[in-house]
Protein backbone atom coordinates (compact mmCIF):
# COMPACT_ATOMS: atom_id res chain seq x y z
CA UNK A 1 0.00 0.00 0.00
CA UNK A 2 0.90 3.77 -1.01
CA UNK A 3 0.49 6.61 1.19
CA UNK A 4 0.88 10.19 1.82
CA UNK A 5 0.12 12.73 4.24
CA UNK A 6 0.87 16.27 4.70
CA UNK A 7 -0.42 19.12 7.36
CA UNK A 8 0.54 19.19 10.91
CA UNK A 9 -2.22 17.16 13.13
CA UNK A 10 -3.28 18.82 16.58
CA UNK A 11 -5.80 18.56 19.07
CA UNK A 12 -7.27 21.36 20.57
CA UNK A 13 -9.41 22.63 23.36
CA UNK A 14 -12.39 21.96 21.36
CA UNK A 15 -11.71 18.16 22.19
CA UNK A 16 -12.78 18.67 26.21
CA UNK A 17 -12.47 15.11 27.26
CA UNK A 18 -9.77 12.44 26.76
CA UNK A 19 -9.88 9.08 28.51
CA UNK A 20 -6.55 7.46 28.25
CA UNK A 21 -6.76 3.17 29.15
CA UNK A 22 -3.66 1.64 31.27
CA UNK A 23 -3.29 -2.27 31.94
CA UNK A 24 -2.19 -2.92 35.49
CA UNK A 25 0.31 -5.78 35.98
CA UNK A 26 -1.56 -8.17 38.48
CA UNK A 27 -1.23 -7.75 41.66
CA UNK A 28 0.59 -4.18 41.97
CA UNK A 29 -2.80 -2.47 42.92
CA UNK A 30 -5.32 -4.04 45.44
CA UNK A 31 -7.95 -1.38 46.23
CA UNK A 32 -10.08 -1.81 49.45
CA UNK A 33 -13.75 -1.54 49.52
CA UNK A 34 -16.22 -1.98 52.59
CA UNK A 35 -13.61 -4.64 53.68
CA UNK A 36 -13.53 -6.26 50.03
CA UNK A 37 -9.93 -6.24 48.25
CA UNK A 38 -10.06 -5.71 44.78
CA UNK A 39 -6.91 -6.49 42.11
CA UNK A 40 -7.29 -3.74 39.89
CA UNK A 41 -6.11 -5.12 36.18
CA UNK A 42 -7.00 -1.84 34.22
CA UNK A 43 -7.91 1.52 34.97
CA UNK A 44 -9.64 4.47 32.46
CA UNK A 45 -8.78 7.65 33.99
CA UNK A 46 -10.72 10.79 32.41
CA UNK A 47 -9.27 14.06 31.73
CA UNK A 48 -11.04 16.70 30.92
CA UNK A 49 -10.77 20.51 30.06
CA UNK A 50 -14.17 22.40 30.49
CA UNK A 51 -14.74 25.73 28.78
CA UNK A 52 -11.04 25.98 28.00
CA UNK A 53 -9.74 25.21 31.05
CA UNK A 54 -6.57 23.43 32.08
CA UNK A 55 -6.94 19.84 31.52
CA UNK A 56 -7.25 17.60 34.60
CA UNK A 57 -8.41 14.47 35.64
CA UNK A 58 -11.82 14.40 36.91
CA UNK A 59 -12.38 10.11 37.28
CA UNK A 60 -10.62 6.93 37.53
CA UNK A 61 -12.85 3.91 36.70
CA UNK A 62 -10.85 0.75 37.63
CA UNK A 63 -11.83 -3.32 36.14
CA UNK A 64 -10.52 -5.39 39.02
CA UNK A 65 -11.37 -8.65 40.11
CA UNK A 66 -12.72 -9.80 43.48
CA UNK A 67 -12.42 -11.92 46.19
CA UNK A 68 -14.26 -14.88 43.90
CA UNK A 69 -12.54 -14.09 40.81
CA UNK A 70 -15.46 -12.00 39.13
CA UNK A 71 -14.70 -8.70 37.43
CA UNK A 72 -16.03 -5.41 39.17
CA UNK A 73 -16.19 -2.11 38.63
CA UNK A 74 -14.97 0.80 41.05
CA UNK A 75 -15.43 4.19 40.01
CA UNK A 76 -13.52 6.69 42.27
CA UNK A 77 -13.94 10.90 41.64
CA UNK A 78 -11.38 12.74 41.96
CA UNK A 79 -13.06 16.68 42.07
CA UNK A 80 -14.66 17.80 44.98
CA UNK A 81 -18.29 19.11 44.87
CA UNK A 82 -17.37 22.36 43.60
CA UNK A 83 -15.29 20.55 40.71
CA UNK A 84 -12.36 22.96 41.81
CA UNK A 85 -10.12 20.75 43.64
CA UNK A 86 -9.27 17.62 44.67
CA UNK A 87 -11.78 15.56 47.14
CA UNK A 88 -10.37 14.86 50.47
CA UNK A 89 -9.47 11.24 51.14
CA UNK A 90 -8.41 10.47 47.88
CA UNK A 91 -5.02 7.51 48.29
CA UNK A 92 -1.61 8.42 46.97
CA UNK A 93 -1.96 5.46 44.72
CA UNK A 94 -4.59 6.15 42.78
CA UNK A 95 -2.82 9.59 41.89
CA UNK A 96 0.16 7.41 40.80
CA UNK A 97 -2.31 6.11 38.43
CA UNK A 98 -3.43 9.30 37.06
CA UNK A 99 0.05 10.80 36.94
CA UNK A 100 0.74 7.80 35.33
CA UNK A 101 -2.16 7.71 32.59
CA UNK A 102 -1.64 11.60 32.10
CA UNK A 103 2.44 10.73 30.98
CA UNK A 104 0.46 8.52 28.18
CA UNK A 105 -1.98 11.42 27.35
CA UNK A 106 1.11 13.95 27.37
CA UNK A 107 1.02 12.88 23.29
CA UNK A 108 -2.43 14.79 22.98
CA UNK A 109 -1.15 17.77 24.74
CA UNK A 110 -2.16 17.00 28.38
CA UNK A 111 -0.32 18.57 30.72
CA UNK A 112 -0.47 17.17 34.53
CA UNK A 113 0.74 18.02 38.06
CA UNK A 114 -0.68 15.89 41.26
CA UNK A 115 -2.15 18.06 43.71
CA UNK A 116 -0.59 19.21 46.67
CA UNK A 117 -1.92 18.03 49.60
Amino acid sequence: MELSATGEPNVTQEDTQVDVGLDIQAGTLVLTQDGTDLVAYHTLVEFAAPRGQPWTAQQVKFSAHGPDGASVSLVVDLLNDAWDGPQDGIPAVIWRVVALAATSAGDVGITYAPPTP
